[in-house]
């Protein structure tokens, strides 16, 4: 089984406070790895944790979560894959309850009522943060979410 997505930036924003002091040889190298494993090629992100520069990694990670800076490749991939899963997992339980015989066998049935749904497992709770981070989903209770109101009209795109 394969191991679960991670968002390169996440991985890097929670590295940021052990770089500096005891320790920060492991946790530059764990950067160094996640670099590595994303695939990323931006030159200055590889420069800066070649370089082992807490400032300027710190920068960019304030300037993804600001969204100054475009998120990594990697990072808008797996978002992308995680919110069409999403969307298909939404589409399939509506059209289940949609299926099921309301009245008799010979109705029409009836028009779902869901609106949200636990998003599927095989991504992490860090990734359906971060979609509702970017407003493309809302959080609701118990585990579960809702496409955003402006993202309501297209998801059947």
């Amino acid at each position: 089984m394969a191991a679960p997505p991670k968002l390169l930036w996440t991985t890097l924003a929670s590295l940021a406070p052990r770089l500096e002091g005891e320790g920060s040889a492991a946790a530059w190298q764990a950067a160094q790895d996640a670099l590595a494993e994303a695939g990323e090629t931006w030159q200055d992100l590889a420069a800066v944790v070649a370089a082992r520069d807490v400032a300027g990694l710190r920068a960019i990670v304030t300037a993804w979560e600001t969204g100054k800076r475009l998120l990594p490749e990697h990072d808008r991939s797996v978002l992308k894959h995680a919110m069409k899963a999403f969307r298909k997992s939404l589409k399939l339980t509506r059209l289940d309850e949609e299926s099921n015989i309301a009245g008799g066998p010979m109705s029409k049935g009836r028009d779902s009522s869901i609106v949200g749904i636990t998003p599927p497992p095989h991504y992490p709770r860090e990734i359906w943060d971060e979609l509702v981070r970017q407003q493309k989903l809302v959080r609701q209770r118990h585990g579960t979410y809702e496409l955003a109101p402006e993202r309501r009209d297209d998801e059947w795109s």
